[in-house]
Order: structure tokens, then sequence, then C-alpha cells
């Protein structure tokens, strides 16, 4: 009997689902113990995590923009509550809440995945974005970094969804300072590095990724998203124009921008 080959790695250059990717990520002995719990959305799949984490968020499979994320919280075993958007809404049981979510939310496939107390600046939760994207030498290079600051009344950070984009130095700068800030930062620039070459070596055709980190309390990043069609003009609201000119460098040598557009000075 002939022997199995294992097939070819696909030479995709997006991957839209995010539970595909946190298989990937999942597989990895090292990168596992960054990713938040995740499960696909079923009324058993939220009662076990609702129970296990107490905060977790419902997220689509597909989707970008932090749109239609939901927040759902545990506070007791009769008061159960979801926010989305700007508005939370309360419930006695958890058969109330499930059926709500059910009837006027959830259209489509989603996922379950383990909230994360994400640290806060002005009392607003920030997450960050790396980019890491194949340089002219063929190597993967972490050419930005930023942060963004949610909205006060919002639960998600994103940029299209109010969210504020400032230097991830300034939103560290409570919890580190000096040498240890500089070395934080290489240290998620180093994780950014190798999710990019693992999500390489199953898709040959990418050449970048956008890493969403959130960090919690102890300052463990966790994987809150990988994005395989990274938005490059959020680099473009920091007042430093060199992380965005680098960035936008290679996606033109990648061919993955064939037009000039001004920067913003």
């Amino acid at each position: 009997m002939p022997s199995k080959e294992m097939p070819p790695p696909k030479k995709l250059s997006t991957l839209g689902s995010k539970w595909s990717k946190t298989k990937i990520l999942l597989k990895h002995p090292r990168l596992r113990q960054f990713v938040p719990d995740t499960r696909i959305y079923s009324y058993e799949n939220l009662y076990v995590m609702l129970t296990k984490h107490k905060m977790v968020y419902i997220k689509p499979v597909k989707g970008s923009c932090g749109n239609g994320v939901i927040k759902v919280v545990k506070h007791n075993e009769h008061k159960y509550a979801y926010h989305l958007g700007t508005n939370p809404r309360s419930f006695k049981t958890y058969k109330d809440l499930y059926s709500s979510l059910g009837k006027s939310k959830l259209k489509r496939e989603y996922i379950v995945q383990q909230g994360v107390d994400l640290l806060t600046y002005q009392n607003r939760i920030f997450d960050i974005r790396i980019m890491i994207q194949k340089n002219d030498e063929k190597k993967w290079e972490s050419t930005g970094y930023i942060g963004r600051l949610a909205h006060p009344q919002k639960i998600v950070t994103n940029f299209h969804n109010s969210g504020k984009p400032l230097p991830l130095e300034i939103l560290l700068s409570p919890y580190l300072q000096g040498v240890k800030k500089k070395e934080y930062i290489d240290t998620l620039k180093d994780l950014g590095d190798q999710i990019a070459e693992e999500f390489h070596k199953r898709f040959p055709g990418f050449k970048e990724v956008g890493l969403d980190l959130g960090i919690d309390s102890s300052l463990k990043p966790w994987i809150i998203e990988v994005n395989t069609r990274p938005d490059a003009y959020i680099f473009n609201q920091l007042k430093d124009k060199t992380m965005f000119r680098r960035v936008l460098y290679l996606k033109r040598w990648n061919g993955l921008l064939n037009y000039k557009k001004k920067i913003t000075r």
C-alpha cells in the first residue's frame, strides 16, 4: 500500500476565518500559551466558557474592524450581561441571555473567546497592533507597532470603531519605563516574527500579518487576532512617520500596494 504524503502548503495570501487562524496557533507548542481559550459558539460552549472565565467575547468567525464583537459577563448565577457597541443588557438567567443573543444578534458562525482584563490608560482599555512583513532580504521584520485606545463607552479598540491610535510607549508608560519598556516592546516584536513565520510555513503566499495583542495586569501578552490583510494607514496616525514609510515601502516591495498615497504631515 503506497504511503500517504502530506499535501504541500497552500499558497494563500489571506485567511479570513478567525477559527482557522486560532487552530494554527494552538498547534504550535510555544505559541499556544499566548492564545486565549477559544471555542465555536454554541449554547453549551458559551455556558462552559462563562462558568470557567466569567467574562468572554463572542466574535464573528469572519469579520473585521471589531464589528459584531459582543462582551458577555457572568456576575453570578442570577445575573448575566452582554455589551454590544454602547448598549449593555442584563438578564437573570443564562437561558434568557442566550435566547436574546440568538434572536437578535447571532445570524452567522461565531467563536467564544476567553476575556482578558486588558491594561488601561486613563481608565480606557488598550491593545496593540504589530505589523510584520517580509523585507527585501526575504526575512520577517516587525516594521510597525502602535497602541489602540478604546472609546470610553466601547469594548473594542479598532480605529474604524472609534478607537484612538497612540504611540505604544505612551500607553505603557504607567507600567514600564526606560530600558525595560524598550526590552518589553522588543519581546512583543519577536513574538510577532515567530507568528508570521508559523503562518508562512503553512501558507507560503503570506507576505505580511498584523498581530493584535492584549496585555494583562501581569504584562503577559495574549494573541487577540492575527490579521492577514492588515491596514497600513493606522501608522499614518502617528506624528513620527518613520514606521509608516517603512510599512508602505515593504507593501509596495511585496506587490501589495500599487499606488502612492500621500503621507499626512
